[in-house]
């Protein structure tokens, strides 16, 4: 694999986030202006039991976004730049795409694993029984109707990262007037998924396990590269 040293000071210096930027941006549109190919629906990860589910959404669903919220994919690809670039310059375009593949991938894998309980739990919500009118309803719609998509389990993996070789690098919250260190921050984000994914909350459609999925394999491929280099941390 090898990158084009053109273009603007982004793309030389971070072309992975640069690239990944934009093949999301560009799938997002399709996802818009082609609704009559069902693009959403071709690339989002269905439950591996239902006739819908395809091999290649494992990696195309984390290149999809939710062409009903903008805000999905804005927050996702905000949230790559801010985290992913210095990853990128410290690692390597190289070493950076594979991280982040593999955290993608993972993060797709843990959520077909833990389909069958995030459906369960999604039945016994007094709302949503009220609105299947039984369980079972619910529980089937949730596991053979409903999909997956969004790039938030490989950037939690990445964020992760960041955490763990930037402990100390202070990040500005909404409605939190003062700086917070990385180390902080970012396993709050996954207690925060953590409570998510085992208590549903009628309405609540974020993808917890993807988020706790990724940041696993992020953690422990991180940790890996690292257990024989003590210097990495800024």
């Amino acid at each position: 694999m090898s990158f084009n040293s053109s273009g603007n000071s982004f793309q030389r210096n971070s072309p992975v986030i640069f690239w990944l930027i934009v093949a999301n941006v560009v799938v997002f549109l399709a996802q818009l202006l082609l609704k009559q190919f069902a693009v959403t629906e071709l690339i989002s990860l269905h439950y591996y039991t239902t006739p819908e589910f395809k091999p290649h959404q494992i990696i195309t669903s984390f290149f999809a976004h939710s062409p009903f919220m903008f805000t999905h994919i804005l927050f996702n690809m905000f949230c790559l730049y801010t985290f992913g670039t210095a990853l990128e310059r410290v690692w390597g375009s190289k070493r950076f795409f594979t991280f982040y593949m593999i955290c993608g991938v993972g993060a797709s894998i843990i959520i077909l694993l833990t389909t069958p309980y995030t459906a369960e739990l999604f039945s016994k919500n007094p709302e949503v029984i009220k609105e299947f009118g039984n369980t079972t309803a619910a529980l089937e719609w949730k596991k053979n109707v409903c999909s997956a998509l969004g790039a938030s389990g490989a950037i939690m993996g990445v964020e992760v990262a960041f955490a763990y070789l930037f402990p100390n690098t202070e990040l500005m919250l909404m409605f939190i007037p003062v700086p917070l260190k990385a180390k902080f921050v970012i396993p709050g984000f996954i207690l925060l998924d953590l409570f998510g994914g085992f208590s549903y909350r009628a309405g609540d459609n974020t993808g917890h396990f993807a988020h706790l999925g990724g940041a696993l394999i992020g953690f422990l491929i991180v940790l890996y590269w690292n257990k024989t280099n003590k210097k990495t941390f800024y």
